[in-house]
């Protein structure tokens, strides 16, 4: 695996790779749902996605919601001690059955791996349980009758320890080898934001994506989000280094932006309440009701912009 992840950034790095397919939104998908750890639920990258994909088709009527939990893992593993012992990791497979039952997207985003190594050094049994995780998600996805498309984890910055940013490297690789010998959808964000980072550091070695080496900032986030709408056919975005230059020209945008910011915060609030998880620190959501109430007010202000 190590020989084809330095293949990979090689052919990434001299422009020989096309770095990701196109497949649009079908006309008939009505809702979509990521799924993820806590860089999904901090949700920026969600965030520019939608705000972009709004401003380019201002006719569309997705709903685009977030059901990402800090800390989790599809992996079900957690390390000694984690959260100073307060609370074992959670685990996707916990909760998934409940969200499936109450939600039914036609398009389903996964984002794991970041936690999925527990931060140590690559192991067989841990990678299995990664990859196993992953094989009962798509397996799960397709059951009910959704498409998968799987994001690979986002760096974990070098300089914070080479042994799991290898980790991640190896992690990647396998997603994207499914997407050759399987045909899945996978979306590569691993590599374009590591070679993001290793050129940023020729100029300025202090350079970071993530301060902590695992949550990315604003530009990170829009790395993310610049593969995923590369991959639902905006192939423009590919042009742009930060989310703010992508949508400068576009009217309305930074309106937009915080409206559907304070939209998806309620809304994935609301709907972790309303399906349950074990992870606790989190502000708890409003009842549905009364968050499809405020969605609604905010969903009018948010048309008016784009009309």
């Amino acid at each position: 695996m190590k020989a084809l992840h330095l293949i990979l950034f090689f052919l990434i790095c001299s422009g020989q790779a096309n770095s990701q397919e196109t497949s649009p939104i079908s006309k008939s998908t009505k809702q979509v749902l990521f799924l993820g750890n806590s860089i999904t639920y901090a949700g920026q990258y969600i965030t520019y996605v939608e705000t972009y994909y709004r401003l380019k088709h201002p006719e569309s009527s997705i709903e685009w919601i977030n059901l990402g939990l800090p800390s989790e893992t599809v992996s079900g593993l957690s390390e000694e001690g984690h959260a100073g012992g307060a609370f074992p990791r959670p685990d996707l497979h916990e909760r998934l059955s409940r969200v499936f039952n109450q939600l039914k997207p036609d398009l389903v985003f996964a984002n794991y791996g970041m936690n999925d190594g527990i931060y140590k050094p690559l192991d067989d049994l841990r990678f299995q349980k990664y990859k196993d995780g992953i094989l009962w998600l798509a397996h799960a996805i397709s059951t009910m009758g959704a498409k998968g498309v799987f994001l690979t984890p986002p760096i974990y910055d070098p300089a914070k320890g080479e042994a799991y940013a290898n980790v991640l490297d190896n992690y990647s690789d396998w997603l994207l080898s499914k997407s050759y010998t399987d045909h899945w959808d996978v979306i590569d964000t691993h590599w374009p934001m590591r070679k993001f980072l290793e050129e940023k550091r020729k100029d300025d070695p202090s350079y970071y994506l993530a301060k902590d080496g695992i949550h990315p900032g604003p530009t990170g986030h829009w790395l993310m989000a610049r593969e995923i709408l590369f991959f639902l056919g905006e192939t423009e975005v590919s042009a742009y280094e930060e989310f703010s230059e992508a949508i400068e020209n576009m009217p309305n945008s930074k309106g937009l932006l915080e409206l559907i910011s304070n939209k998806q915060a309620i809304q994935r609030d609301a709907w972790l309440r309303s399906t349950g998880h074990l992870r606790p620190g989190l502000n708890e959501g409003l009842p549905m009701e009364e968050a499809q109430k405020k969605i609604s007010e905010l969903e009018k202000q948010i048309q008016s912009l784009l009309n």
